[in-house]
């Protein structure tokens, strides 16, 4: 069965939306994963199909029921090889989604993600039914479903024949906790900025050597909490190294 991700969601016609383009729907085609969504309402039980209510203790907006969402879930896990499948809701409070987190993700048999909307889902769900919460970053989206298609997506194109050429994925920003290098092509010259002359020399290890300081220039720059793990990284192993 190849790689699956499950979607349960109060909108299931928002997928697969981007997924189905690009890198990702050409996988999709080819079978090289498998997307599949579920409609959490279908789980209601009253007339009035209701998934949410009003928070205890007052406050805006409403939560997304408890009984509700546990139907959605245990109904997923009920199916062969589903209850062995991380179970991931997409939330600002969430542990922050790092590529190595979705290495994992990619290496596994699939992901179930949970869209949340309104407020949020009631708590006493998420710790009966141990959802991981992750974040994508310290901002707010109207749901979790874009989330989850940048998180599938991201997963996606790192299974075995979506890219064509394996080796890009080893010089992406966050391999070794570094940000990637600048790109550049042709025109040579344009609007008076020119192409780096390392780029230009045919030499291969200055070429290597320039997009590896380049790559480390940025990261100090724009991101000093990934360089320190990536000194950090350095260090482990630089001693692993070491002769006992």
């Amino acid at each position: 069965m190849p790689w699956t991700a499950l979607v349960l969601t109060l909108f299931p016609e928002m997928f697969p939306g981007p997924l189905g383009h690009s890198l990702a729907g050409r996988a999709r085609a080819q079978g090289l994963w498998w997307l599949e969504t579920v409609d959490i309402r279908a789980f209601a039980r009253d007339k009035h199909r209701s998934v949410d209510d009003t928070p205890f203790g007052g406050g805006p907006g409403m939560v997304m029921r408890p009984d509700v969402v546990a139907l959605a879930i245990d109904g997923v896990r009920e199916r062969p090889g589903m209850a062995a499948l991380p179970l991931l809701y997409l939330s600002p409070r969430g542990r922050r989604l790092t590529q190595s987190r979705v290495r994992e993700l990619a290496a596994g048999a699939g992901i179930v993600v949970l869209c949340g909307r309104f407020e949020g889902i009631d708590e006493r769900v998420l710790e009966a039914r141990r959802v991981e919460e992750l974040s994508l970053g310290d901002f707010v989206l109207s749901g979790g479903e874009p989330a989850a298609i940048c998180l599938i997506d991201a997963a996606v194109r790192l299974l075995p024949g979506v890219v064509g050429d394996p080796q890009a994925l080893c010089e992406e920003s966050f391999a070794g906790d570094l940000l990637e290098y600048p790109h550049y092509t042709r025109p040579q010259t344009w609007e008076g900025r020119s192409v780096p002359e390392a780029l230009l020399s045919g030499h291969h290890e200055r070429i290597r050597a320039w997009r590896r300081q380049r790559a480390e220039d940025l990261t100090k720059a724009r991101r000093p909490d990934l360089w320190r793990r990536h000194l950090a990284g350095e260090a482990r192993r630089g001693s692993d190294d070491e002769p006992a």
